[in-house]
């Protein structure tokens, strides 16, 4: 398989008979594929009408256990009727399927809209939602996914992006400097405060509007165990100290289902320098497929790192003003 282009072996009737002998139907043949710079995500249809979307997950990414930890977690949710879609499962197989060495699941097509904030009482609303969820993520750990800390994680993602050489000569002596310094500050911040299994992407746009059914959550591509906050405060507009208001509203609607620490504020500004170091590492591992190229042209130029270098500066002044 030519690492450049992991999708290679996916074509339109692979994917078909893939999902046909996965589930056990007949489909009509049509795909419609969706937009997802890691995975690749078509929709498809059987022959008595129903709706399915179709994820292939990127080779080499996830391990087919770290796959399943987050299916787990799904369907303890969805038993514990938190709004989520649960993978199909055929009877006598597991969600994944295997189409020439690339793992997919399928799940029912839901479809929903942007949660769009009107007033305080939706702020409240995608708090609880977030507790409800947490509340069953705190009943087990996740053994296989990823830690959201600053030490175990993203100083390894600083160390990969150092080694690799691909921030340029020009910028690296800057760009250590300001990820070393600022790792020193954050490190220490997450001392004693708990983990759960979390969302990990839990922005607004994986939040469906169902109007008369409520809300959806959708893609737990990047579950991970991590700080509660790390699922609140991707909800809000812009920085902590901007965002007082809506901050508290979340955490009020959060504290309704599930415990909080309020300890756990002071990480919102952190997890934001890590949620920069950690796109720039998938960036990196990405950045030889035509696909990213074509969506992120420009990637890795000397100008490019000096942008970045500027935004990290930002954000560890960010940092620094808020504790």
């Amino acid at each position: 398989m030519n690492i450049s282009s992991p999708f290679e072996v996916l074509s339109p009737e692979s994917v078909v008979s893939s999902v046909e002998d996965h589930l056990g139907i007949r489909l009509d043949g049509m795909i419609t594929p969706y937009n997802s710079y890691v995975n690749r995500v078509y929709g498809v249809q059987d022959e008595d009408g129903r709706r399915f979307i179709a994820k292939f997950y990127r080779p080499g990414r996830w391990s087919r256990d770290c796959i399943l930890e987050e299916h787990k977690f799904i369907v303890e949710c969805e038993k514990h009727e938190i709004p989520v879609i649960s993978p199909l499962i055929p009877a006598g197989k597991a969600s994944l399927g295997n189409a020439d060495g690339i793992l997919f699941s399928v799940f029912p097509l839901r479809a929903g809209r942007t949660f769009g904030i009107t007033d305080d009482q939706d702020w409240v609303r995608l708090g609880s939602i977030v507790g409800r969820m947490h509340q069953v993520g705190k009943k087990e750990q996740s053994l296989k996914r990823p830690l959201c800390s600053p030490e175990k994680t993203t100083a390894g993602q600083v160390k990969q992006l150092i080694s690799t050489g691909l921030v340029s000569r020009e910028c690296l002596d800057e760009f250590t400097a300001v990820c070393k310094t600022t790792l020193d500050i954050i490190i220490p911040l997450f001392q004693e405060i708990e983990f759960r299994r979390i969302h990990g992407d839990c922005h607004r746009g994986n939040i469906l509007d169902r109007r008369e059914e409520g809300l959806l959550l959708i893609d737990f591509d990047d579950m991970m165990m991590g700080p509660p906050v790390q699922d609140l405060w991707l909800l809000l507009p812009g920085h902590v100290a901007e965002c007082l208001v809506e901050l508290d509203l979340l955490v009020h609607g959060y504290s309704r289902f599930c415990d909080f620490d309020d300890r756990s504020l002071n990480l919102i500004e952190p997890l934001r320098f890590m949620r920069i170091i950690h796109f720039l590492t998938w960036c990196s591992q990405q950045k030889d497929d035509r696909s990213f190229q074509h969506h992120f042209p420009g990637w890795g130029t000397e100008a490019f790192w000096i942008k970045e270098i500027e935004d990290l500066k930002y954000q560890k002044r960010m940092i620094q003003e808020h504790l």
